[in-house]
């Protein structure tokens, strides 16, 4: 089973010094891509900018903005059975990057922005007999949001937890399945809810992954 893992934000370049973020600490993508790696699956981890040591035995790809990840996500993922996408990509881009420093005057700074690929939505577009999970950071109504997310992004499964978490080493986690059902509940540190999510993927995903391409072959 060789799984994509995207992990950690990304940054939008204003100038050669500011940049447009969040606070994605990367730390569940890299506790998935740790426990997946434990049950002996192949795995590439695409990272923006962390603090993070890579996991052991990981296939690292490091970027910085979305369009770099989409780059590269693109470039390993008819290789791969499936994906989980766990980076927190910003939105919106600024429309022109400003070369060297933005120098501070009177007047008001107006910053044009654009909205960024969709990266989970590519690779649901994209993909045959693979999969894909998501993940939805929300702030509010968080069942209703994840399962419109579910079809706009073609997902088979996604997982919601609370803006709360982004910095934080524990989560609560709600993994909904493609039909819109919750199929896994837990709170606790993000090490143990990827173990959980990677168990969960394994039963009800990848076997059914594997088996159809056993049938294909």
């Amino acid at each position: 089973m060789h799984v994509l893992i995207t992990a950690g934000p990304t940054r939008e370049h204003i100038d050669d010094v500011r940049f447009l973020t969040n606070a994605s600490s990367g730390r569940m993508g890299y506790a998935l891509a740790a426990a997946a790696q434990q049950r002996g699956w192949q795995v590439t981890l695409v990272s923006g900018p962390v603090s993070l040591e890579p996991p052991l035995g990981v296939e690292m790809r490091q970027v910085t903005s979305a369009a770099e990840m989409l780059d590269v996500c693109l470039d390993v993922w008819p290789r791969a059975d499936g994906a989980i996408a766990v980076a927190a990509v910003s939105d919106y881009r600024p429309a022109t990057r400003h070369v060297g420093k933005l120098h501070r005057t009177a007047d008001p700074l107006r910053l044009e922005l654009l909205p960024n690929p969709d990266i989970l939505a590519e690779l649901g577009r994209r993909k045959s007999q693979q999969w894909t999970v998501g993940f939805a950071v929300e702030s509010h109504d968080l069942l209703e949001r994840a399962r419109a997310k579910i079809a706009a992004k073609n997902c088979d499964a996604i997982i919601v937890n609370h803006a709360a978490a982004m910095e934080a080493t524990e989560s609560s986690i709600q993994l909904l399945d493609r039909s819109g059902q919750v199929s896994l509940e837990f709170h606790g540190e993000k090490t143990l809810a990827a173990e959980r999510i990677i168990q969960w993927i394994e039963r009800n995903l990848a076997s059914a992954t594997a088996a159809d391409e056993h049938a294909t072959n």
